[in-house]
C-alpha cells in the first residue's frame, strides 16, 4: 500500500533574506520621498500642468517592465551593499544646497534622483546595481528638465522658416520671432518651439535603445539621433505651415490645427525612427537561463544593506536639514506693499476683490496693477513661484514672451507675454534690492546672498494688464490694447523709483 503523498508547499518567489533587503530599500525610499516631498510636488504639478512632461507618469511602469524584460540577465548577480555609495553622495548633498539657494528647482529634483540611484547602488552593489543600469538610470526622464532649451529651440526653428521660405520663394519679413508672409503673420511661439516633441523624443529613443540593442555605440548612436531627428522635423514642420498659409490665402486658416499637424508629423518621425532601426537590433534575449528567484542573499547580506541604506540616506537628510535651519532663522515677514504713486496724471483705487494691487487710471488708459511682495530673505524660488502665479492668467499653448522695446536702445526688464487663446496680454517684472532687474543667475545668486545677510528692500513681483474684458474684443481692439500696455509700461520710468520706496524695510 503506498504511503500518502506529503503535500509541499510551494517555493517562495522571494527569499528571507532578500524580503528584509528589500525592506531596507523600500524604507530608504519612503525617507527619501518624506525628506524631498517639495521637490516631488513641485514634478508632479510639472507633469500635470505641461503637455511636454505628460509622458513622465508613463516613466515608473516603463522601468519596472524593463527590469522584468531583464530578470534572467540578473541570475546569479550577487548582492553586495557598498557602504561607499556615501562618499558621491557628499558632493550631490552639496549640489542640492546650492540649488536650493539659488531657486533652481530642477537642480533639487536632479539631486534628489542621484539620491534615489545611490540609494540602490548602497544597497544592492556595484555589480547588481550595474546589471539593473538601463531601468534605473530612465527614472531621470521623472525629473521635468529642459524648459531652458525652449528659446535656443524657437531660434533653431525660425532659423529653418527663413531659409525654407527662400529657398520655396515665399517673400517673408523676419523680425526676431514673428513671421509676415503677405497672406498674414505668423509667430514661433514656445508651444511652437519643439520642446515637447524633443523631450518625448528622447524618451522614446532611450526606451527604445535599452530594448532592441545590447552594444553601447549602438544604443548612443540611435540616442543621438531621436534627439536630432525631431529638431530637424519640428523645423519642416514650421516651414510646412507657414507654405500652406501661403498656399491657402491664410495665415489663420494654416495654424489653426498647428498642434494637430505638429502631432501627427511627430507621429510619422516616430515611426520612421522605429523602421531605421529595427534593421540593427540586438534584441535577442540574454544566453544566461534560470529564475529570478535563484538571486539569493548571503545571510548576513540584510544587514549590511540595512546600514548602507541608513547611511546614505543620513547624509541625504544633512542640507534639507541645514536649509531649514537657515530659513527659520532668517525669516522675517513679508513686506505688505503700500499704494504705489504713479505722479499727478495718473489717479489709483483699489482692486476689484481683496489681492494686492490697484487701478490706475492716467487719462484715457486704465491698468490693472498686480503684485507680490516678499520676504526681504526670500530666495529666488519664491519670486520666480510668486512670478508664475501672477502671470498664470496669459497661460496658453499660443503663449508668445519678449522683453519690452523701449524705443530708446536701453535694456527694460518689463517682460511682456501675450497669448492668443484664451486672448491675454500683461507685462511682468521683478524688484530686488529696490531695483528692476531681469532674472537670471545673476539675480539667483544676489538673492541667495540676500537670504543669509538681509537686504534693505523686498523683493516684489509685479504684472500690469489693461483693464478690459479680453474675451469680448476683437482683434483689432486686442491689439490697441497690447500697444497701451506697451505706451504705459514705456511712459512710467518713476514706477522705478515709487516700487524702490515702498519695498524698503522699515
Amino acid at each position: 500500500m503506498n504511503a500518502p503523498a506529503t503535500a509541499r508547499a510551494p517555493a517562495s518567489i522571494i527569499s528571507p533574506e532578500w524580503r528584509r533587503v528589500l525592506l531596507s530599500l523600500g524604507a530608504g525610499l519612503l525617507v527619501l520621498g518624506g525628506v524631498f516631498n517639495e521637490e516631488i510636488a513641485a514634478a508632479i504639478r510639472t507633469w500635470i500642468d505641461s503637455t511636454a512632461y505628460n509622458h513622465c507618469f508613463l516613466v515608473i511602469p516603463i522601468a519596472l517592465y524593463l527590469l522584468w524584460d531583464r530578470r534572467f540577465d540578473l541570475h546569479g548577480v550577487p548582492l553586495q551593499p557598498w557602504k561607499p555609495a556615501m562618499l558621491p553622495a557628499v558632493p550631490v548633498a552639496l549640489v542640492w544646497l546650492l540649488a536650493e539657494r539659488l531657486g533652481i528647482m530642477e537642480g533639487r529634483q536632479l539631486a534628489a534622483m542621484t539620491f534615489v540611484e545611490l540609494l540602490f547602488l548602497a544597497v544592492l552593489g556595484r555589480r547588481l546595481w550595474w546589471a539593473m543600469a538601463g531601468p534605473l538610470l530612465y527614472l531621470y526622464f521623472l525629473v521635468p528638465f529642459g524648459e531652458f532649451l525652449t528659446p535656443q529651440l524657437q531660434d533653431v526653428t525660425t532659423w529653418f522658416v527663413r531659409h525654407g521660405l527662400d529657398i520655396l520663394g515665399v517673400p517673408a519679413y523676419i523680425d526676431g520671432y514673428v513671421i509676415e508672409i503677405p497672406q498674414g503673420t505668423f509667430f514661433i511661439a514656445e508651444a511652437c518651439a519643439g520642446l515637447r516633441f524633443l523631450i518625448a523624443s528622447i524618451a522614446f529613443g532611450c526606451l527604445y535603445a535599452l530594448m532592441m540593442y545590447r552594444g553601447p555605440v549602438r544604443r548612443a548612436l540611435f540616442i543621438i539621433v531621436s534627439i536630432l531627428v525631431p529638431i530637424v522635423a519640428n523645423g519642416f514642420r514650421a516651414i510646412g505651415i507657414v507654405y500652406l498659409g501661403y498656399l491657402l490665402n491664410s495665415a489663420r486658416a494654416a495654424a489653426a490645427d498647428h498642434i494637430i499637424y505638429g502631432w501627427v508629423f511627430f507621429s510619422f518621425v516616430i515611426l520612421l525612427l522605429i523602421v531605421l532601426g529595427l534593421p540593427f537590433r540586438q534584441d535577442e534575449m540574454s544566453t544566461r537561463s534560470g529564475s529570478p528567484a535563484a538571486m539569493a542573499a548571503a545571510p548576513a547580506a540584510w544587514r549590511a544593506a540595512a546600514a548602507a541604506a541608513a547611511g546614505l540616506v543620513a547624509v541625504a537628510c544633512i542640507t534639507p536639514a541645514l536649509a531649514a535651519a537657515l530659513a527659520f532663522a532668517t525669516r522675517s515677514p513679508p513686506l505688505t506693499a503700500q499704494t504705489i504713486d504713479l505722479g499727478p496724471d495718473c489717479s489709483v483705487a483699489a482692486l476689484p476683490g481683496a489681492e494686492p494691487g490697484q487701478r490706475a487710471t492716467c487719462g484715457d488708459v486704465v491698468m490693472d496693477m498686480r503684485w507680490q511682495a516678499l520676504s526681504p530673505r526670500s530666495t529666488a524660488g519664491a519670486v520666480m513661484a510668486a512670478w508664475r502665479t501672477l502671470c498664470r492668467p496669459a497661460d496658453g499653448e499660443s503663449r508668445a514672451e519678449a522683453w519690452l522695446n523701449t524705443g530708446d536702445g536701453k535694456p527694460s526688464a518689463w517682460r511682456i507675454i501675450r497669448v492668443e487663446d484664451p486672448a491675454y496680454a500683461l507685462g511682468v517684472s521683478v524688484w530686488i534690492d529696490g531695483r528692476p532687474v531681469r532674472p537670471g543667475l545673476a539675480m539667483r545668486l544676489r538673492m541667495a546672498l540676500d537670504s543669509l545677510t538681509g537686504s534693505a528692500h523686498a523683493p516684489l513681483v509685479m504684472t500690469v494688464t489693461p483693464a478690459v474684458h479680453w474675451e469680448a474684443l476683437t482683434v483689432t481692439r486686442r491689439r490697441i490694447a497690447e500697444d497701451e500696455l506697451g505706451a504705459f509700461l514705456a511712459a512710467h520710468r518713476g514706477l522705478d523709483q515709487a516700487v524702490r520706496a515702498v519695498t524698503a524695510v522699515r
